[in-house]
């Protein structure tokens, strides 16, 4: 097994992980945090199985297209983050309750 398949298979479980996680937790920000360790998850299995290239300075040079999606993946979890925290601050002023319910919508 190679070092990439490593990080990949790491990535891969960090994803099912969160998957369990969002299924599983019916508080808000617990689902907030499982959708973090997906991401990151998914992050790593890019990362991890990226296509490397030849290169004259360095034997085994990175692709850098995926590590700049990577990057800006990275800037679209943060603000994703702090909307979904607003947004369940939002939601306890409202309704003084941060978990999903079955009467939730009374």
């Amino acid at each position: 097994m190679t070092q990439a398949v490593f990080w990949a298979l790491i990535g891969m479980a960090l994803v099912v992980l969160g998957l369990y996680a969002l299924i599983v937790h019916a508080h808000l920000l617990r689902k907030v945090l499982a959708l973090n360790i997906m991401s990151s998850g998914v992050f790593l299995v890019f990362i991890g199985l990226a296509r490397r290239t030849p290169d004259a300075d360095a034997p085994m040079a990175a692709d850098p297209v995926p590590q700049a999606m990577v990057l800006t993946g990275i800037v679209v979890a943060v603000a994703a983050t702090g909307l979904a925290l607003a947004l369940i601050v939002r939601l306890r002023a409202l309704t003084g309750r941060t978990t999903l319910g079955d009467d939730m919508g009374d």
